[in-house]
C-alpha cells in the first residue's frame, strides 16, 4: 500500500514573515508590519465581519492574511520568498492588501454565471457578491492548505468564459432571423443551444429565441428532410465570429437531442426535453 503525498502550501504573507524572521535585524520591520496588520484587520472586521466580537476579529484576521497573500501572489514581481518580502517591506501591507482587493473587485465585476438578470446591477447584490467572493478566495484556514491564489485564477478563468458565452449569445440575438432580440434578461446557454438546434436544417437562419410551435415545426421538417446536420453546423460556424466559434462548437458536440429530433420518438416528448433542458427562459410563452 502506498501513502498519498500531501503538499502543504502556506499563504504568501506567512512565508514572507518566516523569511523576515531569519534576517539579523528584523524587529523594527516586524513592529511596523504588526501595526499595519492590526489596522487592516480592524477595517476588515468593520466592513465584513464584526469588530465587536472575538469571533469577528479572528475571522477578519484570517481574511487579512488571505487578502495580503493574494496581493503578493498577483504582484508583478519574481515570486520567491525574498522578493515577496522585499516588496512587502517596500510597499507596506496596506498598499498590497488594497492591490489584492482591487483584483477581487475586478473579478467580481465579471459574470459568475452565464445568466444575466436585472438584479445583477443592484448595489446590494454587487456588495453581497463581493463579500462572498472575498470570503471564498481570501479566507485563510490554519488547518488547511492555502489555495487562495489558485482559487482566484480558477475563478478568473471561469468568469472570463462566462463573459465570452454572454457576448456570443448577445451576438446571436442581434442576428436573430426575425429581428434583434432586446431583453435585459439573458440565458446565454439557452440562446446558443437554440441556435445550434435550429441550425441543423441548414436554411441559413439564426434563431436565438423560440416558442413551442416553432420547435414542433422544426422537428417535423427535420424528420422529413433528414438533413446532414454536421455539414450544416460547419457552415454555420463559418458565419460566426472566430472568438465565438469554439464556444458554439462545444455546444454542438454536447447537443445529444439531435438524434431524438431525427428519430421517431414521440414529438411531444422531444419538445418537452428541448423546452426543459435547452431553451430555458429563451422561449416565448404561447397562449391559445
Amino acid at each position: 500500500m502506498t501513502l498519498r503525498q500531501y503538499t502543504t502550501r502556506q499563504p504568501h504573507l506567512l512565508t514572507a514573515l518566516q523569511t523576515l524572521a531569519q534576517r539579523a535585524e528584523y524587529h523594527l520591520a516586524v513592529d511596523t508590519l504588526l501595526q499595519e496588520l492590526a489596522g487592516i484587520t480592524v477595517l476588515v472586521a468593520r466592513k465584513f465581519t464584526n469588530e465587536r466580537t472575538a469571533e469577528g476579529l479572528l475571522e477578519a484576521y484570517y481574511l487579512t492574511i488571505g487578502g495580503l497573500s493574494l496581493g503578493l501572489s498577483l504582484a508583478d514581481i519574481p515570486h520567491h520568498a525574498e522578493s515577496e518580502l522585499n516588496f512587502l517591506l517596500e510597499r507596506g501591507a496596506e498598499q498590497i492588501f488594497q492591490g489584492g482587493f482591487r483584483h477581487l473587485k475586478s473579478l467580481s465585476s465579471l459574470p459568475a454565471h452565464s445568466i444575466v438578470t436585472g438584479f445583477d446591477k443592484d448595489p446590494f447584490v454587487i456588495q453581497r457578491d463581493l463579500k462572498d467572493l472575498f470570503g471564498k478566495i481570501c479566507r485563510y484556514d490554519p488547518n488547511m492548505t492555502w489555495t487562495g491564489d489558485l482559487d482566484y485564477q480558477k475563478e478568473y478563468a471561469s468568469r472570463l468564459e462566462n463573459k465570452l458565452h454572454i457576448e456570443c449569445a448577445k451576438w446571436l440575438r442581434k442576428k436573430n432571423d426575425t429581428g434583434p432580440i432586446i431583453d435585459t434578461d439573458l440565458d446565454a446557454g439557452a440562446v446558443i443551444s437554440i441556435a445550434v438546434i435550429f441550425a441543423i436544417i441548414g436554411d441559413g437562419r439564426i434563431v436565438a429565441r423560440t416558442r413551442q410551435k416553432e420547435i414542433e415545426s422544426l422537428i417535423r421538417r427535420a424528420r422529413q428532410l433528414q438533413p446532414d446536420y454536421e455539414t450544416n453546423w460547419r457552415e454555420m460556424l463559418t458565419r460566426i465570429p472566430s472568438e465565438f466559434q469554439i464556444i458554439v462548437k462545444k455546444y454542438m458536440d454536447e447537443c445529444t437531442i439531435i438524434k431524438k429530433i431525427l428519430s421517431d420518438m414521440a414529438l411531444k416528448t422531444v419538445v418537452i426535453e428541448i423546452q426543459n433542458y435547452y431553451a430555458g427562459i429563451e422561449q416565448d410563452v404561447e397562449y391559445d
